[in-house]
């Protein structure tokens, strides 16, 4: 039997104060799965980018954004998908929430070719790469010469659409050259927000 979605507790005091609760109840039983479809797979497959979001412990979020050619997000089977970590600013915002709250949403958006999208959540688990590689020997090597030390593995609940009638239709830009995995201020982005500078100013005014 297919899983009957109800939405959380907030969504439903929601839809009664609204009075959209009928509707909801169309868009759950019409729209969410609880694996990948074959049109979804299909779907993630050609994705070059992905949100995802994370909560702590507290229910302090933190949404953060992964990128790589299409296929790095690695289908492991219909209800299990996969996604690499590689080296960062070592700061570890989403693994460190996934270690208190191991619960994932993953926002896939195409915004050049079909204008949809598609939401992905689920319970994560942090894997390392010599660990997962000896139950799914086909994950891909590397992403733009980087091998990733871990993977976030979540098991698909929820998977469901996301309506393109806000979506931009986005057109690529040509591909420029980046220096993937630098530690290099300037190649990074510098102090792009003037955050640094700021507080340096605070600093110098106390």
């Amino acid at each position: 039997m297919p899983r009957k979605f109800h939405g959380s507790d907030g969504e439903r005091e929601l839809q009664e104060r609204s009075g959209t609760r009928e509707r909801a109840d169309r868009f759950y039983d019409d729209q969410v799965l609880d694996r990948l479809n074959t049109r979804m797979i299909e779907f993630v497959r050609r994705m070059d980018m992905a949100f995802i979001a994370t909560a702590d412990r507290h229910g302090e979020c933190d949404a953060s954004f992964r990128a790589g050619r299409p296929g790095f997000l690695h289908i492991i089977d219909e209800r299990t998908i996969a996604y690499p970590e590689y080296r960062g600013n070592g700061v570890m915002a989403s693994l460190g929430n996934l270690l208190e709250n191991p619960h994932v949403g993953i926002m896939l958006i195409d915004f050049s070719r079909d204008l949809i999208g598609l939401h992905i959540n689920g319970p994560a688990r942090i894997v390392e790469d010599d660990s997962l590689r000896t139950s799914v020997p086909d994950l891909p090597e590397s992403q733009r010469g980087r091998s990733a030390a871990l993977w976030v593995v979540v098991a698909i609940e929820e998977a469901y659409i996301h309506c393109r009638k806000h979506i931009p239709h986005l057109i690529p830009a040509p591909r420029e050259a980046r220096q993937w995995g630098s530690d290099d201020t300037r190649a990074k982005g510098g102090d792009y927000f003037a955050a640094k500078a700021e507080r340096q100013c605070l600093v110098d005014t106390v």
